[in-house]
């Protein structure tokens, strides 16, 4: 036998990050605002109105004295008490519902900001736990910091900020194998073995007896990433070869 669901109080919330102080839904099916729901089992569409006076959301189950009311949020929430079950179906088959607002469910935050949480401890525990090159590595791909010129201290500060603010990405960086790469391509830059020309849109050789041009940026794009995507190239391979070996003698 079917345990019936005891009736409880239930709290809804507005999906808006900026909600109103306050917000009226609309309650009843009209030719300005279209509150249908489609019926699996009768394979109709059935108009819903909200009326405290009934005993169905649905219009066509309602009698002729349903006495509406407004549905208003208050500061983006609405409290519905357990006695008014009506109100409860009808905003479950609201098709606002998951779209303007969603029913607050304590378990599943919870559950979401357990699973947030424990992103950050994870970042911050791989940040604390790094070598000084790998810390130089990262301070210099996501940060965009000079990291030869930081402090040990001051490596590991910026990371660990950075990882509690920013968990997710600072992970997927981590577990990303381009990284070294990126890497790389950043101190090639910054020890001048290559040049940005031309408002930064031309990539030239900055050696000593090559000053060649290698490619030339799509606009919009990022000179760093497109020459990373370059290096994995059968023509790039081995001038990122020739570049990492002069780098390390820099």
């Amino acid at each position: 036998m079917k345990t019936k669901q005891k009736a409880v109080a239930k709290s809804y919330r507005l999906l808006s990050e900026s909600a109103p102080l306050s917000l009226m839904l609309s309650s009843h099916h009209n030719h300005r605002t279209s509150l249908l729901y489609f019926d699996e089992d009768k394979g109709i569409n059935r108009p819903l109105r909200y009326a405290r006076n009934q005993k169905s959301p649905f219009e066509d189950e309602q009698d002729g004295n349903a006495i509406l009311e407004p549905i208003i949020f208050e500061d983006g929430f609405l409290h519905v008490g357990r006695a008014n079950q009506v109100l409860q179906q009808f905003l479950s088959y609201h098709p606002g519902n998951g779209q303007v607002f969603e029913e607050v469910n304590e378990a599943k935050d919870a559950a979401e900001e357990l699973e947030v949480e424990e992103m950050i401890l994870d970042a911050q525990l791989l940040a604390r736990d790094m070598s000084i090159t790998k810390l130089e590595t990262v301070c210099r791909v996501l940060m965009g910091a000079r990291a030869d010129s930081m402090s040990t201290a001051e490596l590991k500060r910026d990371v660990l900020v950075y990882a509690r603010h920013n968990p997710e990405d600072f992970i997927d960086t981590l577990n990303d194998p381009a990284l070294q790469m990126y890497d790389d391509v950043v101190q090639i830059f910054a020890k001048n073995l290559l040049s940005l020309r031309n408002k930064n849109r031309d990539v030239y050789f900055n050696l000593k007896d090559n000053k060649t041009k290698i490619l030339t940026v799509p606009y919009g794009e990022d000179a760093t990433d497109i020459m990373s995507s370059y290096f994995q190239t059968d023509d790039g391979v081995e001038t990122y070869k020739l570049l990492k070996q002069m780098l390390k003698k820099k």
